[in-house]
């Protein structure tokens, strides 16, 4: 019978039942690390198991599960011999594949919701370019943790927070200021950052003679 427990992780390493009493797993049971949602899968649906979370913010983040040491052992032997066979080797070719289109076409997307949002002078029209390219190849790689990878808000809105992130490493001293540690002063330097990065960019918008000191001008020269 499939029976489970979510068990949490104390500052000392150690197990913490729901109740949070500290808790030792059964005698015979190995821990197995998240990363392997195959054999992850098996172990959990065939019976008993421990699943350990830890919370981050507002997330619960799965470290991995607990469970009878042959039950991983069988589970990891019938992964390997699926993975060893031609069908899976085509299959995850073909999976590959329709990862790099897919990722392609949100590159492409999101280059040009860049350009839309940006809405520069003809003038600056090349740099409208340099810029929206520089933004996209720093955000759109999978993995890449950045804005640009959500799905919980329009690509339009993350192409413009993508920019404004950009800038704000760039352009500005934000890597190198020193933020009190007091909550909301991260945002507040955020916000201030942003509203200077905007002024930047409504020169472009404008058509405006540009300063050869211009942040934004430099950044992108050094690319």
């Amino acid at each position: 019978m499939k029976e489970q427990m979510i068990v949490g992780v104390g500052k000392g390493g150690q197990l913490l039942a729901p109740d949070g009493k500290t808790v030792l797993p059964p005698s015979g049971w190995v821990f197995l690390p998240a990363g392997d949602a195959g054999v992850t899968r098996r172990v959990t649906t065939a019976g008993k198991f421990w699943r350990v979370q830890v919370q981050k913010g507002r997330r619960s983040i799965s470290k991995g599960v607990w469970a009878p040491a042959e039950v991983v052992q069988r589970a990891q032997k019938e992964m390997e011999a699926l993975r060893a066979t031609e069908s899976h080797q085509k299959k995850l070719a073909g999976a590959a594949e329709r990862r790099q289109k897919q990722q392609k076409a949100y590159e492409a997307e999101f280059y040009f919701s860049i350009r839309h949002w940006l809405n520069f002078h003809p003038d600056y029209d090349e740099l409208a370019h340099r810029l929206a390219k520089a933004v996209t190849l720093h955000a759109i790689p999978v993995g890449s943790g950045t804005v640009a990878r959500t799905t919980r808000i329009p690509v339009e809105e993350r192409a413009a927070k993508a920019v404004i992130a950009w800038m704000r490493h760039q352009t500005t001293a934000y890597d190198r200021l020193n933020i009190a540690r007091i909550k909301g002063e991260r945002r507040r330097v955020r916000q201030l950052l942003a509203q200077t990065s905007q002024q930047v960019l409504s020169r472009y918008r404008q058509g405006q003679a540009l300063h050869p000191d211009c942040p934004l001008l430099l950044a992108l020269n050094k690319l």
